[in-house]
């Protein structure tokens, strides 16, 4: 199977139409009546469905890192009125009309259900189609996958959603009230189900970039693990089906994240980018380093990053807290985080130097700022064009997972081996227990800036606590922090249903708070 790419050659209309004296469909354009013919066009509309992963890797720095104890962001006194909507998503001020507003760095939950639709439209093709079987079960598997991941990411942020199992034909089918949590989730587990025995277990690395088995049984244990009615032994059947697959942890940290390590023998799954002139680019690091005057020192070409909006340096920067909670010996703290140092002029940094976070004590005259360093792999050719992919699920996880898993079964015994396993690769010493608290420290640190701290203190019970402290702490460093800033509650935990989504569907309800 060849390595699979995001690039669509065709444009597809999913909704079809009577036949009009003028036709305003462009040549160039193909209807759904007359695409989806074979397996290459299924497997060209399949896809497009994989291309809003990155969309909600896109949100999570915001909405996720951000959200959590992890990161916060370098304010940019002289030009905020582009960038407060992401801001806002950071002080827990955030409201149902900040996904809308034209600077917010996206709306999430209309790009989960823009790869709901995508998916449906496959499924409900396939099912009269004269496909070989074989390429049916793949094609089939792939998009129950895309589409439970797609409504755990909506669960997960919105609560409960409609569930839109069919693809749209009328408004009647465009319209549904919300299902509930447990609705939802007994959906995506439904989903998984049916993927898992379709899917391939990955024998072969590089990996395709596909889903495969080992990305569905993650997924199925995240579900069972995160429903209001937890069921902890199907999680650790499913994880322990994990460990017996072909995926092991690479001896060092830092290379898991190199391009040319791309869907490695530790990777479960991950969002595929393609550095170059056709659109399929990331620029996670261009965002993530400081603002500063000469990005060449950090990234080893000369662009503009110092600029008051989403494309400027400054977001998702790690706090001093974060740095300060690795344990002296952690090899993941100088793989994962770098310290640029200079001279500061109207808050853009000229850099100087990147230096190692370990035992970092600052030059005296000079500023420094912390940046997620775990992408940065120079040299780059083109701004804002970079050639990393963003992890989703590894195995590391899977193994620290596996632990929590166990401890809430209270079989702490049995989670100790896997915990120590991922610490041994850090360079860490064994420790003599597992504990809920030492398994979600050691996620931390392990997945560090990949999307999951903020999901991971809900699902331990840990977020409201955590992200009190966290306000207290940066509500005593920063001035510009208003006093309605980290009031988080319990309706807090998730977001407000977009207002628009509320103004064109008159069967949504908001959620409580907003």
């Amino acid at each position: 199977m060849k390595k699979l790419s995001y690039i669509l050659l065709l444009t597809i209309g999913l909704v079809s139409c009577k036949k009009e004296a003028l036709n305003l469909v462009p040549q160039t354009s193909l209807s759904s009546a007359s695409f989806f013919k074979n397996a290459a066009e299924f497997n060209q509309a399949l896809v497009g469905a994989y291309t809003n992963l990155r969309g909600i890797a896109f949100m999570g720095f915001y909405m996720d890192e951000m959200r959590s104890d992890n990161t916060f962001f370098t304010i940019y006194s002289a030009d905020r009125g582009t960038s407060t909507s992401a801001e806002a998503f950071a002080e827990f001020i955030d409201n149902s009309t900040t996904s809308q507003e034209p600077n917010s760095p996206g709306n999430r939950y209309g790009n989960d259900y823009s790869g709901i639709s995508k998916v449906n439209t496959v499924l409900s093709r396939l099912e009269s189609s004269s496909l070989a079987q074989a390429d049916k079960d793949q094609i089939s598997g792939e998009a129950y996958f895309l589409r439970a991941f797609y409504y755990y990411d909506l669960v997960q942020h919105y609560g409960g959603v409609p569930l839109q199992l069919e693809e749209v034909a009328d408004v009647d089918g465009a319209f549904l009230p919300r299902n509930s949590v447990a609705e939802v989730y007994d959906q995506i587990i439904t989903d998984l189900n049916a993927a898992v025995p379709l899917l391939p277990v990955a024998k072969t690395f590089p990996q395709t970039g596909r889903a495969t088995q080992g990305a569905a049984k993650m997924l199925l244990a995240y579900a069972y693990m995160s429903k209001p009615e937890k069921e902890y032994a199907k999680a650790e059947a499913a994880l322990v089906d994990i460990t017996k697959m072909n995926y092991t942890l690479l001896s060092d940290y830092a290379s898991v994240f190199d391009p040319a390590n791309k869907n490695n023998q530790e990777s479960i799954f991950e969002v595929q980018y393609k550095s170059g002139n056709d659109g399929q680019q990331s620029d996670f690091i261009w965002r993530f380093i400081p603002k500063t005057t000469n990005t060449e020192a950090i990234l080893g070409l000369h662009g503009t990053n110092a600029r008051g909006s989403l494309s400027s340096g400054g977001w998702n920067v790690p706090t001093q807290e974060m740095v300060d909670s690795y344990e002296t010996g952690d090899l993941r703290l100088p793989a994962s985080i770098g310290v640029a140092e200079g001279t500061v002029n109207n808050e853009v940094l000229t850099t100087t130097a990147v230096k190692s976070p370990v035992d970092y004590t600052p030059a005296p005259g000079l500023s420094y700022y912390y940046f997620i360093k775990k992408y940065l792999h120079p040299p780059y050719q083109v701004e804002y064009n970079t050639d990393d992919n963003f992890p989703v699920f590894r195995y590391s996880g899977a193994l620290l997972l596996l632990a929590e898993c166990l401890i809430d079964e209270n079989k702490n015994a049995e989670a100790l081996p896997y915990l120590n396993r991922v610490r041994q690769r850090a360079g860490l010493p064994a420790l003599s227990q597992a504990t809920k608290l030492n398994v979600a420290n050691e996620m931390r640190h392990e997945l560090a800036f990949e999307n999951h701290r903020w999901t991971d203190l809900i699902r331990n019970g840990m977020a409201i606590d955590v992200i009190t402290a966290k306000g207290e702490r940066l509500k005593a460093k920063y001035g510009f922090l208003l006093p309605n800033t980290f009031l988080i509650n319990e309706n807090r935990l998730i977001y407000a249903i977009p207002f628009r989504e509320i103004q064109i569907n008159s069967k949504l309800t908001q959620n409580p708070g907003y």
